[in-house]
């Protein structure tokens, strides 16, 4: 495996630790249960981490992009799926959008 194509697994795997820390802060009910506190704390450390080591042989831009934009909408899809949140035509269409743009973002770095 190449180096780049082990730095998107990492990157993948910082997502993966960022959302997991974001539906965390869900059950931290404002950092007062310590389980949960010290799942999003080691959740983001892990994902910021994770993320140093992709960025050596990814563009920052790119990467972060990728990140953000994928934890935005891997989010808020756990959101509907997992709490019931409200799923409307707009917040659809926005997810959408999040995912065409990093699928062009990765289209272009190739």
């Amino acid at each position: 495996m190449s180096a780049q194509a082990f730095s998107w697994l990492l990157l993948a795997a910082s997502v993966a630790a960022e959302v997991a820390g974001t539906i965390a802060l869900r059950y931290a009910d404002g950092f007062t249960r310590p389980v949960p506190s010290l799942l999003v704390t080691v959740a983001y450390v892990a994902a910021i981490w994770l993320m140093s080591l992709s960025v050596r042989h990814l563009e920052v831009g790119l990467a972060y992009a990728v990140w953000a934009g994928s934890g935005t909408a891997l989010t808020a899809i756990l959101g509907i799926l997992w709490f019931s949140e409200s799923m409307t035509l707009f917040r659809v269409g926005g997810v959408a959008l999040i995912v065409v743009g990093v699928v062009m973002l990765n289209l272009q770095a190739q």
